[in-house]
């Protein structure tokens, strides 16, 4: 018997002999990038449902699936899980929640992390989904105005200002929030539309003639490819980066303030309770971050011959040296 085959068999007789694992409710959680780097926000998801009484393997069942960073495999990878009966789905992230709402219409689905849900057109509003949707946004223009502030206080005299992002659902929305929040402090920005690995290159070639004192990369985690290209890039380029999100920073980008990944996937699992009780996900009102995650890379901003400001030290999350 091959591996793979041996395990199935094995998981099905575990279940088998456990008459409460075998009518419980089951969890599909789905995720576009790799078990080995993102399983701490399966623990946290996990961890949410085990303070609210639902264990796994109790009396619940959570099957985790992966897309190694291979978004392509999505649609395959909810198909299965649809067809071993899930009752909620749980997507993490835009492109695995683009995925399940494509695949049904009927399963509940709890997303995590999306810009805007509204924009992609997942849900009819934020306060009334309307559809079987529902779950936390990452849409929050309070982390946009934070991030230019940290700027000002790293880059000083910053005035001129780059913003490199994809052309996302969300794009409008979020320039919008930045242009504001940057007329606000006086900042001019040149605004960079960059999703392939040549067109980053390009953009970067920009700014050598049209120069900028900082950079603000508003896009979403990316692949680790284009992830390390950026950042290859910006040291080149010597110029200060902003990320949006901390798997740039853990790459060896300068500074990320991001939502709390943990703390949003822990909020998730209220989501998963209420509707397992019978609650309808068109009623429930998506939510918004309400925890931040400051980290910096000291070794980059030495690298740059940049002096990290006490201000910022004293309330990082995280130091990497």
């Amino acid at each position: 018997m091959k591996r793979r085959g041996f395990l199935l068999l094995a998981a099905a007789l575990v279940i088998a002999g456990n008459p409460a694992v075998a009518g419980a409710p089951r969890i599909g959680f789905i995720a576009a990038g790799s078990r080995s780097t993102n399983r701490q926000l399966l623990a946290a998801l996990q961890g949410g449902l085990g303070a609210l009484g639902w264990i796994d393997r109790s009396n619940l069942v959570v099957l985790d699936r992966w897309a190694e960073e291979h978004t392509e495999r999505l649609p395959g990878i909810v198909k299965g899980l649809i067809g071993s009966g899930v009752d909620v789905l749980v997507a993490a992230g835009t492109a695995a929640t683009l995925a399940a709402a494509s695949a049904t219409a009927t399963i509940p689905i709890v997303m995590v992390g999306v810009g805007d849900p509204v924009a992609l057109g997942v849900v009819n509003s934020l306060e009334q989904p309307g559809g079987n949707a529902t779950g936390l946004s990452l849409n929050s223009p309070k982390l946009i105005a934070e991030r230019l502030h940290l700027l000002q206080e790293l880059v000083p005299g910053l005035h001129r200002l780059a913003v490199i992002i994809r052309n996302d659902p969300d794009l409008e929305q979020k320039l919008s929030d930045i242009r504001n929040n940057a007329d606000r402090l006086g900042l001019a920005l040149l605004e960079l539309e960059a999703t392939t690995g040549r067109t980053l290159t390009l953009a970067f070639t920009r700014l050598r003639n049209d120069r900028c004192d900082a950079i603000y990369v508003a896009s979403g985690p990316m692949g680790p490819a284009k992830r390390s290209q950026i950042i290859e890039l910006a040291s080149d380029a010597r110029l200060p980066v902003i990320y949006s999100y901390r798997s740039f920073t853990d790459s060896g980008g300068l500074i990320s303030l991001a939502a709390d990944d943990n703390d949003l996937f822990r909020r998730a699992a209220a989501f998963v309770d209420r509707i397992l009780k019978g609650a309808n996900p068109a009623e429930m009102p998506v939510q918004q971050p309400i925890k931040s995650e400051l980290v910096i890379n000291l070794q980059t901003a030495k690298a740059l011959g940049l002096v990290v400001p006490p201000s910022i030290l004293a309330r990082v999350d995280e130091v990497i040296e």
